[in-house]
């Protein structure tokens, strides 16, 4: 059985949910929600990263763990650099980044990453997809895609419809072309400990803030990213009011 660690970086901070890990949810905090998930993985470890201490008491009142980190990380990645420095785990530990507003996150899928990472040993890092089936959803830019090469591995991640289809999307057609693979990405990583060591130290790549996804930074830097197909899909995060009363109603439900 592939062992593996789960750690959720959790902000105290959003523009438009302030304090959202604390948010309330049938009762518990989201950020419990969150690391029940974690554990019902099979982690060997789970840890919530947090820049608060309102966060880390959460955290330790329900009998989780939880590492104050700094506050001036730019992303969850910086974040998870911290813990495997912190924690000085080896090189080869298997890392997967749960983030901390992912309440419906199935625990499935945080195994089926961390395998799929174990099973490509060239790769520093892995990740998921799903086919894409409606045009609406291909050209929305908040709906990230991946294009693979033949073995799985990624080739580009981009807010853009890609790929595109020249003689196709010339003509506006409503409809996505058969036969080729239209992709979304799922932001759930498993990481290698050694590649967020080495991470720490890289600057921030010009198409990474062109597009403002970090994980083309890896691919800038060389290296190689393994994209499996999602076993099926997470359910809705939280990013507003609004998603927070969705996503209490699923619960309830």
């Amino acid at each position: 059985m592939t062992a593996f660690k789960v750690v959720i970086p959790a902000r105290y901070a959003s523009s438009r949910l302030p304090g959202k890990p604390l948010a309330d949810i049938a009762g518990r905090p989201m950020i419990e929600h969150v690391y029940r998930r974690a554990e019902a993985s099979g982690a060997e470890t789970v840890l919530v990263a947090t820049d608060d201490a309102r966060v880390l008491a959460a955290v330790e009142a329900f009998g989780g763990r939880a590492l104050l980190t700094r506050a001036d990380h730019h992303s969850g990645t910086d974040r998870l650099a911290e813990v495997v420095a912190a924690e000085d785990w080896p090189d080869e530990t298997l890392v997967v980044n749960l983030q901390g507003d992912e309440p419906l996150m199935p625990p499935a899928l945080l195994r089926h990453v961390a395998e799929d990472l174990a099973a490509h040993p060239d790769a520093g890092i892995a990740t998921l997809c799903f086919p894409i089936t409606e045009a609406a959803e291909f050209f929305d830019p908040h709906r990230v895609k991946v294009v693979r090469d033949r073995a799985g591995y990624a080739l580009y991640f981009s807010r853009a419809p890609v790929p595109f289809d020249r003689d196709e999307f010339v003509t506006e057609s409503p409809q996505l072309p058969a036969g080729v693979p239209h992709l979304g990405h799922i932001g759930l990583y498993a990481y290698r400990a050694g590649y967020l060591r080495g991470y720490r130290d890289w600057p921030p790549a010009p198409i990474e803030q062109s597009e403002m996804l970090e994980q083309l930074r890896a691919l800038w830097m060389g290296t190689r990213i393994h994209v499996a197909d999602a076993p099926e899909l997470p359910g809705p995060g939280v990013d507003t009011p609004a998603d927070l009363e969705r996503v209490a109603r699923l619960l309830a439900g």
